[in-house]
């Protein structure tokens, strides 16, 4: 991989570190990135499914997971994982990233993972051929493209230190703190970084300096390399190595801090855990010394360093090997934002025209256009296009279940308000509030109780007593007039058309052989139209390729109801509109028809 990271580049993040992910999103927004850089969030503990940051002046809405499977089911492109999990689970983590696979590199901020973890995990992401930065690290970023949660600190530090657009140099350090200071030093001295890593100051780290300087080495971006080293290690001479074989062609600075630990008469860990020489070749002067001999440019100290860097840069532009690079435009992060109150996911009417889950209306409303009903549902319902068995259906249904006559609880109460001189709205509403368990919830139970005994490989007899033990009625059967002699043809059009159209019906057939046995009790214990439909969407869901997970989650929030809703929407209207056209009166229920028993009330 000659380049760690483009501006395509997606990431799961591995805990909710808000103030991390928003430094991520105005740095996309500030290098004009098109899609956000964080794809996903793992918050286990989280009962939401999205959280809002700052996309410049507005919002984004990004998903939440409950683990890194889920995630990388539902964010298959993201090929970076940011793992900000805590010391404790950051290694188990890691190894179930690298089981699932997907992952070009993975980036652990925890420090002082067991020596022992940290080297199996990092052999098993060296066997899988996975990038690791760190443990204990702040990441890693290419500028103008990608940058890892908090490197490069703020927005502004970011732009001062060029960190905003691509530069000529290849940065690897082992300190997070000093890599945004260089990064600083690079800007004023050359023309900035083009990659940069911070490996991380555990002592046993997933990739080391000679993995990042030689995928810089053939990254054509990178004209020269500045090495950060630190008392400790040896990993400085595998470096010196690749010089010398002539692995590595291109300039190197290098400077190994710690040089003071000469003065002193023990071994001192100087704040990294690996920054502590248990040799001689250990110390920073020996291997500045090595670095030095092997022909990589050594400053003779670290505050020579930026002279240093400006004496290399100079050369390599004057040698024509760095061009100028132009600036680029820039958005720039507002000062104050406002977090918006509502969210709205399926129509925009902003612009010229609005939209349905973004087509302009006009695409899908014109008859010639040869859209129906079915496909504005699909839309605004499930922000899908739907293939037109599936919307034909849709029709079906609502067509199915638009009115079955004055008779019934909703068209009732909505006869009943308008003849109390009630507006059309009104009306309405006093029919729709009928609908529930006892009226048009049927659907959803239908769908609900078929679909958990045929997931659960119930045979018909053993789906009877579970529900039996509940201690409710079959949703979805029985008619209290149809029956095997006089079948509702309703249904028999719906089988029809699922059998003629629908890729597979497996709930359906399954639901006939429940139905063979309940009409062997019984004559009316029939299929009836609401329970067909509830399980022939299930089964329409099923075909479009709807996890389980998905269709559960459509039947938990009454999305089956809403199509009955939807539907007798329009009887109910027909029956207030009839009501006012025939200027019926005011309805008074006739006394002969009540039962009146009243009795004295008691004395307490």
């Amino acid at each position: 991989m000659a380049q760690l990271f483009t501006k395509d580049t997606q990431a799961i993040f591995w805990n909710n570190n808000a103030s991390a992910i928003q430094r991520m999103l105005d740095y996309d927004y500030t290098i004009k990135r098109k899609t956000p850089s964080v794809a996903g969030i793992v918050a286990p503990t989280s009962s939401n499914k999205f959280e809002k940051f700052f996309w410049g002046p507005d919002e984004v809405m990004v998903p939440l997971y409950k683990n890194t499977a889920e995630a990388k089911a539902h964010q298959p492109q993201a090929d970076v994982l940011l793992n900000f999990a805590s010391l404790r689970t950051a290694y188990d983590v890691t190894m179930e990233a690298l089981e699932i696979g997907g992952f070009k590199s993975i980036m652990i901020t925890a420090e002082g993972i067991p020596e022992r973890l940290a080297r199996r995990m990092n052999q098993a992401a060296r066997d899988k051929n996975v990038i690791v930065i760190g443990p204990a690290t702040v990441g890693g970023i290419v500028p103008g493209a990608f940058k890892i949660a908090n490197v490069g600190g703020t927005i502004e530090n970011i732009v001062n230190s060029k960190l905003h657009r691509a530069g000529s140099c290849g940065l690897v350090t082992r300190s997070g703190g000093l890599f945004n200071e260089l990064s600083n030093i690079i800007a004023i001295n050359a023309d900035g970084i083009a990659e940069g890593v911070a490996i991380g100051g555990d002592r046993f780290v997933g990739s080391v300096f000679i993995d990042n300087l030689l995928r810089m080495q053939d990254n054509p971006e990178v004209k020269y390399m500045i090495l950060l080293g630190e008392v400790g290690g040896t990993e400085e001479y595998k470096v010196i190595d690749a010089v010398k074989s002539g692995r590595i062609t291109k300039p190197i600075i290098a400077w190994c801090i710690g040089t003071i630990a000469k003065y002193y008469d023990s071994g001192v860990q100087f704040g990294h855990a690996g920054a502590s020489a248990n040799a001689a070749s250990e110390t920073a002067e020996a291997k500045n010394k090595a670095m030095a001999d092997a022909g990589i440019y050594v400053p003779a100290t670290f505050n020579d360093l930026p002279t240093k860097i400006a004496e290399v840069y100079g050369k390599l532009k004057a040698d024509g090997v760095i061009k100028n690079i132009p600036e680029p435009d820039m958005n720039m992060v507002p000062k104050v934002r406002r977090k918006k109150e509502f969210i709205c996911t399926i129509s925009d009417d902003r612009g010229d025209e609005a939209t349905y889950a973004g087509f302009p209306i006009s695409s899908v409303a014109l008859p010639s256009t040869g859209k129906g009903i079915g496909d504005v549902i699909s839309l605004l319902w499930f922000k899908k296009q739907y293939p037109k068995w599936a919307t034909d259906f849709i029709e079906t249904v609502i067509k199915t279940v638009a009115d079955h006559g004055p008779a019934v609880s909703g068209a009732h109460n909505a006869k009943v308000t308008a003849r109390a001189g009630k507006s059309v709205v009104e009306s309405l509403v006093t029919g729709l509030l009928t609908i529930g368990p006892r009226f048009g919830g049927a659907i959803d139970g239908a769908a609900e109780h078929f679909k958990y005994a045929d997931d659960n490989k119930l045979n018909p007899a053993e789906f009877l007593n579970h529900m039996k033990k509940l201690g409710i009625p079959i949703p979805g059967i029985g008619h209290r007039i149809k029956s095997l002699k006089n079948p509702d043809l309703r249904v028999k059009g719906l089988m029809d058309y699922a059998k003629e159209c629908f890729p597979a019906t497996p709930l359906l057939d399954y639901a006939r052989t429940v139905e063979a046995l309940t009409t062997s009790k019984k004559e009316n214990l029939i299929l009836n139209v609401d329970g067909t439909i509830g399980i022939l969407m299930v089964d329409m869901w099923r075909a479009l390729g709807y996890s389980e997970q998905e269709i559960n989650e459509f039947i938990a929030s009454g999305t089956l109801n809403a199509f009955f809703i939807a539907g007798r929407t329009i009887g109910f209207i027909g029956h207030v509109l009839d009501e006012k056209r025939l200027d019926m009166p005011m309805y008074r229920h006739p006394m002969d028809d009540i039962l009146y028993d009243v009795q004295m009330a008691d004395e307490i």
